[in-house]
């Protein structure tokens, strides 16, 4: 088994605020994604140039395919990125994990996403894509799909529909598994229908946090809503925050708590780490309830820090308390 993810090369940009003021200033939802504009992005980087700030490689599938490698699991990622200082520190960051970058280049500026840390550990996005946005289905080569047995591609693709589409359906050519991660509440909910279609068409395994699967469920209850993403799809994921998550196969519906309740510093990539840890067990051939442990011990990890990485020697324990949870009865 070999995944390869596709999604949005991007570069964020850390900034932990001391109140929710410039959330309501720039009119955003709490937690949710924000496509901006060039000069939005250069206004709101003069807003937090006093505060704190951590630069890191991002990208919500970007994030899994490190914590992947991290894991001691090959990983492969498709993304597009610009010739400029953060297009090479984003090669360098996942070049030196060991993910393998099969990278696009355009003369543009790499994308950036300006993740906004509340005191409540939630993050909010105003994502500037870049090269990212340029990113099109023809650039997309079937030799590079050929060398992977699973595909996992981000909600966050959907602007494109020629391209996101265009994958899914080489790659269901290719017999190829494909793992798709709603990403955002708010990407559903603005393209539902076109969401849902994908899903049908294309999608194996499916991820969402309750946010999400609500939105693309049109439910409000986590049973309907795990029971309506689990239609057309071999397994459904559904992620409850700190109570935990669940797994749906066919007539087999599984809750899994979280590894350790813990009050979280910063949520991002949580999402992506957990689908990093649940890989990585269906790599080790493990149930699915152990997927989800692994990917619930990723989790819990990550929201004890800012920003999208660990160090080497917080992955050692990591990667130790994976192979008790793989050895238990």
């Amino acid at each position: 088994m070999k995944i390869l993810g596709i999604g949005n090369a991007l570069v964020d940009i850390l900034a932990k605020l001391p109140n929710d003021e410039l959330l309501k200033e720039l009119n955003v939802a709490k937690g949710s994604m924000n496509l901006i504009e060039k000069e939005t992005r250069n206004s709101l980087f003069e807003k937090v140039n006093a505060l704190e700030l951590t630069m890191t490689s991002g990208g919500s599938v970007s994030n899994t395919s490190l914590a992947l490698r991290q894991m001691g699991a090959p990983s492969g990622y498709i993304g597009k990125v610009g010739n400029d200082e953060y297009g090479k520190f984003y090669v360098d960051e996942l070049t030196e994990a060991g993910v393998k970058l099969h990278l696009i280049y355009e003369p543009v500026f790499s994308g950036t996403a300006m993740a906004m840390i509340t005191p409540d550990g939630e993050r909010t996005f105003c994502t500037y894509l870049g090269a990212a946005a340029c990113m099109q289905k023809a650039e997309i080569q079937k030799s590079v799909l050929e060398q992977y047995t699973h595909l996992y591609v981000e909600g966050y693709l959907v602007q494109n529909h020629e391209l996101i589409e265009g994958v899914m359906k080489m790659a269901k050519s290719l017999g190829m598994t494909i793992m798709f991660d709603f990403a955002s509440f708010n990407v559903v909910a603005s393209d539902r229908v076109f969401i849902r279609q994908l899903v049908k068409d294309y999608v194996d395994i499916v991820f969402a946090n309750e946010e999400e699967a609500f939105a693309f469920a049109g439910k409000s209850s986590t049973g309907e809503a795990i029971h309506e993403m689990s239609r057309d799809v071999k397994i459904a994921v559904l992620k409850e925050s700190d109570k935990g998550s669940w797994i749906k196969h066919d007539d087999e519906l599984i809750h899994v708590p979280v590894y350790q309740k813990i009050n979280p510093i910063d949520t991002t990539a949580a999402g992506d780490y957990y689908a990093a840890g649940f890989f990585y067990g269906m790599i080790q051939q493990a149930s699915l309830e152990k997927c989800a442990q692994l990917g619930s011990l990723l989790s819990y990890y990550i929201i004890q820090v800012v920003g999208t990485k660990l160090p080497s020697e917080t992955w050692v324990e990591i990667r130790g308390k994976a192979q008790e949870i793989l050895n238990a009865k």
